[in-house]
């Protein structure tokens, strides 16, 4: 009979589950919940959604769950354990000036990369509590742990009582533990809340850290992006580009980076290397904001694209639609430059669209290679892979052939193997198979060159 265990992604957005097989990794049952759409929301909205998503018996036979969990969300407890407030995820900005102050405050960026591998910004746990400490004073004094999202979530299925605990990979996006020395930096902590509280245990990558009424056990768990490493089964020399919501390009590094211009931030993985990690603001929603403009769907933004020349007749379109955390320009905006009657036309807009937002993925993909992050493979991932002309024109744009996994829910699943991998006391995870298509292309660096130029013009603009 074979041996189940589960994975859980408690995202922004659901919580989804994955039942899988715990030897091959083949997923036989799931389910998932919706959470609202907020920046800031009661963490028993989590555990209410892991009971849908797991309702009718879901988890019969799981020998094992793992969890997987956004990053950075502040979730404070009181003395007797209870939520002081909603917890602010990563996409709450309302921080963004207690992270410049707390960045002046230790001395610059070069201080802090140094520290923790990170410059911290509005997303990061320490700004959160800074912004706490001066925003709401009366909930501050009442702070007695702090948790992230899947620590609270993991905790909540123990039942043996232990202290709560976390994982390096998700520990290192807090801002107050450092990915070099394994090691919480509690000055830091101070440094933004006026005092130390209780900080979860720090797990190792194979850890049983407990297990649930029903007897399965519960491995560490770990960060989002972590946990898509471990799904997509990532090695030194792999990077991933994802094109969700927002993007991100992290790969596998056996050191750990310090970037003080704060583009990569310096986060650990879930295995016990490093993951080196590049976000933006701006993905998949830039295709769907032009598709609106141009009133039509997604499957014909892609039709127009790739009835388009590469470079769009001279048009670029750089994806600053929300602000920009990478570069870090929360009040820059969309740009549409090189427009004339000649080019001016649905195709070219189109072509513009989907080129603009790789270029933006390029970029993050220059800077992990220049933190001396050996790339020898380009994986593709996020719902923006959906699209035929995003699959056509990335390895054009990212100058570097590319692997296209199956579409997957690669959080959960890299969940489930991290619970595959505690269940079986190996000194590796399970050797998980995953489908993918190669996909190659002469590059197009001239329209990086022009994306550049229109890039660097309009920063200085905003500088």
């Amino acid at each position: 009979m074979r041996r189940l265990v589960a994975g859980v992604d408690c995202s922004t957005q659901s919580t989804k589950v994955l039942v899988c097989d715990a030897d091959t990794g083949e997923v036989v049952r799931e389910g998932r919940a919706p959470h609202p759409d907020t920046t800031e929301v009661d963490p028993a909205v989590w555990w209410e959604a892991f009971g849908i998503a797991t309702a009718g018996g879901l988890l019969d036979g799981v020998a094992a769950i793992g969890v997987g969990g956004q990053q950075h969300g502040m979730v404070c407890l009181d003395a007797e354990g209870m939520v002081i407030r909603p917890a602010l995820l990563w996409n709450d900005t309302r921080s963004a000036g207690a992270a410049a102050d707390l960045v002046a405050e230790f001395g610059g960026p070069d201080e802090w990369a140094k520290a923790t591998g990170s410059v911290p910004v509005a997303s990061f746990t320490v700004t959160k509590l800074r912004w706490l400490a001066t925003a709401e004073p009366e909930h501050a004094a009442r702070v007695s742990a702090v948790l992230l999202p899947h620590d609270w979530l993991t905790h909540l299925l123990r039942v043996d009582g232990a202290a709560p605990t976390t994982d390096r990979g998700d520990a290192s996006g807090t801002g107050y533990w450092s990915p070099a020395t394994g090691q919480y930096r509690t000055d830091l902590l101070r440094l933004a809340l006026g005092r130390e509280v209780e900080l979860p245990r720090v797990a190792g990558p194979a850890e049983v850290v407990g297990q649930t009424a029903a007897g399965a056990l519960l491995s560490a768990g770990t960060g989002d992006n972590m946990a898509a490493g471990l799904g997509l089964g990532l090695r030194p020399g792999d990077v991933v580009v994802s094109l969700g919501t927002s993007g991100t390009v992290f790969g596998v590094s056996a050191t750990p980076t310090a970037d003080p211009t704060g583009t990569i931030a310096g986060f650990a993985d879930a295995t016990g290397h490093f993951l080196p990690l590049v976000c933006t603001l701006n993905a998949a929603r830039v295709l769907t904001a032009v598709a609106d403009l141009l009133g039509v769907d997604l499957a014909r933004l892609e039709q127009l694209a790739l009835s388009a020349e590469p470079g769009a007749g001279g048009l670029t379109l750089l994806p600053y639609l929300d602000g920009e955390r990478t570069p870090n320009l929360p009040d820059a905006r969309g740009l549409i430059s090189g427009l004339t009657r000649a080019n001016a036309n649905p195709a070219n807009l189109a072509r513009a669209a989907v080129e603009g937002m790789l270029c933006g993925m390029a970029d993050g993909l220059d800077a992990i290679r220049s933190a001396g992050v050996p790339v020898q493979r380009v994986l593709l991932i996020g719902g923006a892979t959906a699209s035929a002309a995003v699959r056509e024109v990335a390895p054009a744009v990212l100058g570097a052939p590319v692997s296209v996994p199956s579409p997957g829910e690669y959080v959960a699943l890299g969940a489930a193997r991290q619970a595959a991998w505690a269940l079986s006391g190996a000194a590796e995870p399970p050797d998980w198979p995953v489908a993918a298509i190669e996909a190659a292309a002469e590059p197009t660096e001239a329209v990086r060159r022009t994306y550049a130029d229109v890039r660097d013009r309009a920063r200085a603009l905003l500088n």
